[in-house]
């Protein structure tokens, strides 16, 4: 017998079931209609200050995960708040799952989104009250506008305008603690995946070329980190007495970091790998707008070679996220006699992040400038991604978002990571995942003054009801 996974991925697409009634501009007309409850339950979401990072077991993530469970029972998923477990069996995330079951013989789509936020270091350097959605122009600002209260509201709004017309079958996860890593994420996954078997799963974490131009999300590089001690002195020494043929610690570690670049600023470590854009470059970067969202500085040359597309979504890079040295205030004059730097390197999304941890390794540990001692402590890793421009999903997802937008998608990688998409991947091989997202180049998801574009969520909220029509022929 030929089930509904074989016969998707086959493209045969049959359906036992009724074909939905409703037209694409019924969809519309519900979506617009029902768009002031969707900006409302932004609002109420936003106040809630879902914060992971501040205790994912915590009673305001609680609230959280109820809230939003409440929002999917209104439009017809059966739901729960279920606490996962760490992987060191303390008290996990609350996650909030649920299902709605059309017809047996429909094909099964898993919506993904996470209700977690990142925190406000400095709610001074916000334009607006960080936790009390304000609308500005087109743009709602608050933190998790985008990131991912967005996605949420994208399937919810999507059920919504199908209502009694759904034509597949709905499994829902929405996480609580993605911005803190998602440590138990995969484990929760492993321990039910029959809950969470689909043909295809859809991620709304991610975003689109412009507010007014649509993307599917086609690759995510991967990420490793480390962290690297140099040592020159068994102590510290006075700068005065030693300096000149004995270099400092940060100095040594900067000449260290250096030495793995070329001239051009292109990381020129061997064994990283690079690759270019997954499903060819539509559209490059225009670097105006890059140097613009980004706030460089005008004299700043932007590093590296070709298109600004593959520097960003398909080549690695390293940064030195952290380092430990005395503040400037608290220095004195004595040669430090180590120091710790910590590198976080994303990699191609087709390359194993072990396997560039030990290219590093390697590196760092044969370089060390004027025979300084350097150790290497290899931390997280995070695999990559790229999506199937082939597979038939994706030529619905892309047909859905071209409707929805009235323009072309443009095709669009992501420079950062989301680990747990490849391992979803891994752990069913057979389902189909697009990766979708309400964010744009000017959201600052993670950043003061995140917010989303209301036109452009109105359209994911079409395309997402239109592609939930398409994958049930």
């Amino acid at each position: 017998m030929t089930s509904v996974n074989d016969q998707y991925r086959n493209g045969a697409r049959t359906r036992s079931h009724a074909d939905p009634d409703v037209d694409s501009g019924e969809i519309r007309a519900r979506v617009h209609a029902d768009f002031p409850r969707t900006v409302d339950m932004l609002s109420r979401k936003i106040a809630l200050k879902s914060i992971s990072s501040q205790g994912i077991a915590g009673a305001h993530m609680r609230a959280s995960a109820d809230f939003v469970a409440e929002q999917l029972r209104e439009v017809g998923i059966d739901t729960q708040v279920v606490q996962s477990t760490n992987p060191d069996g303390t008290d996990g995330a609350y996650e909030v799952v649920g299902s709605r079951i059309v017809d047996p013989q429909a094909p099964t789509i898993l919506l993904y989104a996470h209700h977690d936020v990142q925190p406000v270091p400095d709610p001074a350097q916000w334009s607006t009250d960080p936790f009390v959605a304000t609308t500005v122009g087109d743009r709602l600002f608050g933190r998790g506008s985008c990131d991912d209260a967005g996605g949420i509201a994208i399937h919810r709004g999507a059920l919504h305008a199908l209502g009694d017309e759904l034509p597949v079958n709905i499994k829902v996860f929405i996480e609580g603690e993605e911005e803190m890593g998602s440590p138990s994420f995969i484990p929760f996954i492993e321990a039910h995946r029959e809950q969470f078997a689909a043909d295809v799963i859809i991620v709304a974490d991610s975003g689109n070329w412009a507010p007014d131009v649509p993307s599917l999300t086609t690759s995510l590089r991967g990420n490793t980190t480390m962290d690297v001690t140099v040592k020159v002195l068994e102590h510290p020494v006075h700068s005065g007495q030693y300096g000149g043929p004995i270099l400092d610690a940060h100095t040594l570690a900067a000449m260290l970091v250096a030495s793995m670049y070329d001239e051009h600023g292109e990381l020129a470590v061997p064994g990283l790998q690079s690759q270019e854009p997954v499903g060819g470059l539509q559209r490059d970067l225009d670097e105006n707008s890059v140097r613009r969202d980004a706030a460089v500085v005008d004299s700043y040359r932007l590093a590296g070679t070709g298109s600004l597309a593959a520097r960003l979504w398909t080549q690695p890079s390293a940064t030195v996220i952290g380092i430990d040295a005395p503040a400037v205030d608290d220095s004195f004059n004595v040669i430090a006699n180590q120091t710790r730097i910590r590198l976080s390197v994303r990699t191609a999304p087709g390359q194993r992040p072990e396997e560039a941890q030990r290219a590093l390794r390697e590196f760092l540990t044969t370089h060390a400038p004027f025979g300084a001692q350097v150790e290497v402590t290899p931390l997280d890793n995070g695999m990559g991604w790229a999506m199937d421009p082939d597979a038939e999903a994706t030529k619905d997802a892309t047909e859905a978002l071209r409707e929805a937008y009235g323009v072309d998608p443009v095709n669009k990688g992501e420079g950062g990571s989301i680990p747990f998409i490849p391992e979803l991947q891994r752990i069913f091989p057979k389902a189909q995942v697009l990766v979708t997202g309400p964010e744009d180049p000017i959201s600052n998801a993670h950043s003061p003054n995140e917010s989303v574009s209301l036109s452009g969520l109105r359209n994911d909220i079409v395309a997402e009801a239109l592609l939930l029509r398409a994958l049930g022929r």
